[in-house]
C-alpha cells in the first residue's frame, strides 16, 4: 500500500491550497538554440543597416525559407520512413518554432560568410545541403544516431568547392566597414563577450574553445619557426570579426562536437593543427575546410568503433553459443 501524502500547512497557510508546482527548468539545448538564432539574427540585421554587408538583403531570406522548406520536407520524409511522427508536431507552433531553429542558425550562417556577388543560386544550395547533412551523414554516437558533420560548415564548405571560380567567404572588412573606430574595437569585443557567456553556461564547449585557440596560436608559432611564416599574420587571423564569429558560433555546435570535456579540447586542436598543415599544402578557405575534415574523421571513427563492437559481439557468440535445449534429459538408470 502506498504512504500517505504529507497535507500539513504551514502556520497562517489557507486550508485547501494546493500546494504550489515547481516550475521545470528550461531545456539547456532549446536554450542555446534560442540564444544562438537570437544573435545571429541580430548581428545580420546590424550588418546589413550599420557595418555594412555586401550581399543583398533579400538574400538572408531566401537562405532561411529554404532552410525551413528543406527541414521540413526531410524531417517529413524520414518519419514516413521510420513510422514515427515527425518532430515538428504534437506541440503546435511552439513545437515548429523549436524545430526550425537549427536551420535558422545554418541559413543565416551561409549567407553571412560567403560572398556570391550578386547570385543568389549558391546561397540557397549551401543552405540546402547544410541542413541536408543533418539526414545524410548520421553515425552511432553513443548508441544513437546523430547528424556529425557541422551543418553550416558543411553548406559553405560545399559552395566553396563547387563554386570555387566565382566564390568566395565574405572578406573580414565587410564587418566593421561602415562602423567609426570605437565600433571596430567593440563589433568583436561584443561577440567576443557573447559568445563567451553563452558557450559557458548553455553549451558548456568552454574546453572547445580554449583548445582551439591555444593550438592556434601553437601551430602558428611552428609555422614561423620552421617554415619562417610571418607570425603576425599567422597570429594576426584571431583578430578579424569571422574568426571570432567562427570560434565562438560555428565550431562549438553542440550537436556535432563532444561533450566531455577533454574530447572537446582534443576535437578543438585537432582543427587548429589541421588548419596549420592545410595552410602549409597551400589551401584557401582553410578554417573550414579544417573543421569538416575533422567532423569527418569523428563520425568515421564512430561508425568504426560501432562496426568494431559488432565483430567483437558476433566473435563471442560464435565461440560461447547460446544454450538450447535439444532434447529431454534421459532418467538415469537404476
Amino acid at each position: 500500500m502506498a504512504a500517505p501524502s504529507d497535507t500539513r500547512q504551514a502556520p497562517g497557510t489557507p486550508q485547501n491550497v494546493p500546494a504550489a508546482k515547481t516550475k521545470p527548468k528550461p531545456d539547456p539545448r532549446y536554450l542555446a538554440l534560442r540564444n544562438f538564432a537570437i544573435s545571429i539574427s541580430v548581428f545580420n540585421i546590424f550588418g546589413y543597416t550599420l557595418l555594412g554587408f555586401e550581399q543583398a538583403w533579400i538574400f538572408p531570406v531566401y537562405s532561411v525559407l529554404t532552410a525551413y522548406v528543406t527541414d521540413i520536407t526531410l524531417e517529413t520524409l524520414s518519419a514516413w520512413a521510420g513510422n514515427r511522427r515527425p518532430q515538428y508536431l504534437g506541440r503546435g507552433v511552439r513545437g515548429l518554432y523549436e524545430f526550425l531553429l537549427p536551420a535558422h542558425i545554418t541559413a543565416l550562417a551561409v549567407n553571412m560568410l560567403i560572398y556570391t556577388n550578386n547570385q543568389v543560386g549558391p546561397v540557397i544550395f549551401g543552405a540546402m545541403v547544410g541542413v541536408s547533412g543533418k539526414y545524410l551523414f548520421r553515425a552511432p554516437i553513443n548508441g544513437k544516431m546523430r547528424h556529425f558533420m557541422n551543418p553550416s560548415n558543411l553548406g559553405i564548405c560545399a559552395v566553396l568547392v563547387l563554386f570555387s571560380r566565382w566564390i568566395a567567404i565574405a572578406q573580414p572588412y565587410e564587418f566593421v566597414e561602415n562602423a567609426n573606430q570605437f565600433f571596430k574595437i567593440m563589433v568583436p569585443i561584443i561577440i567576443l563577450t557573447a559568445g563567451t557567456v553563452l558557450n559557458s553556461t548553455l553549451t558548456k564547449r568552454t574546453a572547445l574553445i580554449v583548445g582551439f585557440m591555444g593550438g592556434f596560436a601553437i601551430q602558428a608559432f611552428f609555422r614561423h619557426w620552421i617554415w619562417d611564416v610571418s607570425l603576425f599574420s599567422a597570429l594576426g587571423v584571431m583578430t578579424n570579426v569571422p574568426f571570432v564569429l567562427f570560434a565562438n558560433y560555428m565550431i562549438s555546435d553542440p550537436g556535432t562536437t563532444p561533450n566531455k570535456s577533454r574530447p572537446q579540447f582534443m576535437f578543438g586542436s585537432a582543427v587548429a593543427f589541421v588548419y596549420g598543415a592545410l595552410m602549409e599544402a597551400n589551401i584557401v578557405y582553410t578554417l573550414f575546410f579544417a573543421t569538416a575534415i575533422v567532423c569527418a574523421f569523428r563520425g568515421g571513427g564512430w561508425w568504426a568503433a560501432h562496426f568494431y563492437n559488432r565483430y567483437r559481439a558476433s566473435r563471442r557468440t560464435q565461440i560461447n553459443p547460446p544454450l538450447t535445449a535439444t532434447a529431454e534429459s534421459t532418467p538415469l538408470a537404476a
